[in-house]
C-alpha cells in the first residue's frame, strides 16, 4: 500500500517558550521539505510560488517549536500579513530533491517583524534562494495595524530576534 503524500505529518506537541529546540545558536530554524511534482513547473523546476509557501510553513513551525501557536494569535484577533517581500533566486531546485528552508527573525521594530530566509540543499552545501519578509500586526476586527504587539507575544518574539552578522 502506498502512503499518501498529502497525509499530514505527526507533529509533537508544542513545547514551552523557554525551550529553544530546533533553533541553532545563530537563531536559524530548519524545516526540511521534499520536492514533489505538484511543487514544480513543466520543466521539473520548483515553481516560484512554492518557495513562498515553504517559507510560511517554516516560519509557522519555527514559532511552534517555541510553543507559540500561530492559530492562537488568529483566534485572539491578531493577524500578521506580509507587507514586504524580497526573494533572490540563486539556482533552481529540481523535482525529487530534499531542501532545508531556514528562517530566523532578524528584527522586531514595533509591530514590524522582519524574517530572514535561506533555502539550501539538505546538506547545506548549495544555496538556492535567499529572502527577506516583513510582517505587521493587524487587528482583524478593526482591519487596522495595531500600535504595539500584545506583551506576551512581544516577549515570546524577543526570544527569536537575532541581529545577523553582515
Amino acid at each position: 500500500m502506498l502512503e499518501n503524500d498529502r497525509t499530514p505529518p505527526e507533529l509533537a506537541p508544542a513545547g514551552t517558550i523557554q525551550s529553544l529546540s530546533g533553533i541553532d545558536s545563530e537563531g536559524w530554524f530548519e524545516y526540511l521539505v521534499r520536492v514533489y511534482p505538484h511543487h514544480t513547473d513543466y520543466s521539473g523546476a520548483v515553481w516560484h510560488g512554492t518557495y513562498l509557501a515553504w517559507m510560511e510553513e517554516a516560519r509557522v513551525e519555527s514559532l511552534r517549536s517555541l510553543g507559540i501557536e500561530y492559530a492562537d494569535w488568529v483566534a485572539q484577533g491578531l493577524e500578521l500579513p506580509v507587507v514586504e517581500l524580497s526573494l533572490r533566486y540563486h539556482r533552481a531546485v529540481q523535482m525529487g530533491q530534499a531542501v532545508a528552508v531556514r528562517t530566523r527573525m532578524t528584527a522586531g521594530d514595533g509591530v514590524r517583524l522582519v524574517w530572514d530566509y535561506e533555502i539550501r540543499s539538505a546538506d547545506g552545501e548549495e544555496l538556492y534562494v535567499t529572502a527577506l519578509v516583513t510582517l505587521v500586526g493587524v487587528d482583524r476586527e478593526k482591519g487596522k495595524i495595531i500600535r504595539q504587539l500584545p506583551l506576551v507575544l512581544k516577549e515570546a518574539l524577543a526570544k527569536l530576534s537575532v541581529k545577523p552578522s553582515s
